[in-house]
């Protein structure tokens, strides 16, 4: 039996059980946050957890979370279901009401705690990496005044369909604003390097405030390398030096082609992963188990 986290407790995924008058359920008001493990130890949790409580403030949901308690409710967890890495997942439902729309505040939230093992990928995803299709379904327009990782996710779910009936496969689909600029992945944030600067879009385009993307611009400041955020066309991915997407279970993925909505295929650079990507994935990993005091597995280079 798959073992669970509900509420600090873990058990058996069948005894964690929600109300049908849970509001997360009737309204999607909840929030989570995915994140993955580094030597059985979560990497920038304290960063997740920050995002999370500003969003459950923002949705009037009473919810703080200690990070030490959160990583000893992780290991009691990974224990149960015998990983020693994980995929985890973070999700914080409002709770119960009554059957209507809310105005008081959440004061007692469901916090549910998932994992499963780090999914395994393609050996020569760092250099080779993905192609990136851009999809029709326009990204949707952030609930309030900044996008939060909420439970509201059809529009992700759509464009995921979207990119399954066109392909190929191990594509990453890209969303637009309704504006035509560009926005973000399905499930990642995106950044391209042109002329020698690494040009991201901007919070203001309604994307995700991404952990991950948030990290990869400080590394990149702090090597010396000129970063933009700002409003892009998407023609300049046509044009760019190098291209990757972001997130935190895959960490930097260069993207080697883009594939327009029409199906025409666009090498990028010289189809394999650039110096700047390479580097910033290198600066990463290593701060990542630096940070953990675990030692960075060899051959790997810690991707799985």
């Amino acid at each position: 039996m798959m073992k669970v986290g509900y509420n600090g407790s873990v058990l058996d995924a069948d005894q964690a059980v929600l109300s049908v008058y849970e509001h997360g359920f009737l309204y999607g008001l909840g929030l989570f946050e995915t994140l993955r493990t580094y030597g059985g130890e979560p990497w920038l949790l304290e960063r997740h957890l920050a995002r999370l409580q500003e969003g459950c403030r923002a949705l009037g949901i009473c919810y703080e979370a200690d990070p030490d308690v959160i990583r000893e409710w992780l290991r009691r967890l990974m224990d149960a279901c015998g990983l020693e890495e994980a995929y985890v997942r973070l999700t914080v439902s409002a709770g119960v009401g009554e059957l209507g729309l809310p105005s008081g505040d959440y004061e007692a939230p469901n916090a549910i705690l998932l994992v499963k093992p780090l999914p395994a990928l393609p050996g020569r995803l760092d250099t080779h990496g993905k192609p990136l299709r851009l999809l029709r379904l326009p990204r949707n327009t952030p609930e309030g005044g900044v996008r939060m990782k909420s439970l509201h996710y059809m529009n992700n779910i759509l464009a995921k369909r979207e990119l399954a009936a066109a392909g190929p496969p191990e594509a990453e689909g890209l969303m637009l604003t309704q504006d035509g600029w560009l926005a973000e992945g399905i499930v990642s944030n995106l950044f391209f390097v042109r002329e020698g600067v690494v040009c991201t879009p901007e919070i203001g385009t309604g994307i995700l405030p991404g952990i991950t993307r948030a990290k990869v611009l400080e590394l990149a400041h702090a090597a010396g390398v000129s970063c933009g955020e700002g409003r892009y066309r998407p023609d300049l991915l046509f044009e760019a030096d190098e291209i990757w997407v972001t997130n935190a279970i895959q960490e930097l993925v260069p993207i080697t082609a883009i594939i327009g909505t029409d199906g025409t295929k666009t090498t990028i650079g010289a189809g394999q992963s650039g110096p700047i990507c390479r580097r910033l994935l290198q600066l990463y990993r290593e701060q990542a188990w630096r940070a953990v005091g675990a030692a960075q597995p060899q051959g790997e280079e810690g991707r799985r």
